[in-house]
């Protein structure tokens, strides 16, 4: 009767923790990554999945931060910015560690910066600079190459919020 009723108990508990586990790896991309709020036509959230839907653009550039020439690719950041209806002049640009950036949004348009969601054609995670990576053009355009636009190459971006 013991054995019976520890299997029982065993079985019972396999089957509370497998909806959990499931649930959380079928959900990773069903998880927001991204709000975008301030000066915008309403607060936006976005999962990886819904930033990606936006279009992809690709940057092939070296950066201070890797070995060689990385391929990254991500949401044109002018894009979104149409997309949330951004009404402001200058983006602060916030990590999951709180550390915060001012961009100005003629940035994004005139450089054709990303918001990177993918390093070599695989999505970022947060031990590689993501989920998500202010990228602009270094090595097409060596004046970004300065102190003033790699403080602006934010990693782990979590929220914009726009002034």
């Amino acid at each position: 009767m013991r054995g019976l009723f520890a299997t029982i108990l065993v079985l019972l508990s396999l089957a509370a923790l497998a909806p959990s586990a499931s649930a959380q790896s079928a959900g990773t991309d069903a998880k927001v990554i991204l709000t975008v709020d301030g000066a915008v036509g309403a607060k936006a959230e976005f999962t990886r999945e819904t930033l990606e839907a936006l279009g992809l653009a690709t940057i092939k550039t070296s950066t201070p931060w890797h070995d060689g020439v990385q391929t990254f690719e991500g949401v044109p950041l002018a894009k979104l910015m149409e997309k949330v209806q951004a009404t402001g002049d200058r983006a602060d640009v916030v990590a999951l560690n709180r550390y915060t950036m001012e961009l100005p949004l003629a940035d994004f348009a005139r450089y054709d910066v990303i918001l990177a969601t993918r390093r070599n054609g695989h999505p970022m995670d947060i031990k590689d600079k993501g989920p998500l990576f202010v990228i602009y053009p270094f090595d097409a355009r060596p004046d970004l190459k300065t102190e003033v636009y790699y403080s602006r190459s934010v990693w782990q971006v979590r929220t914009i919020t726009l002034r």
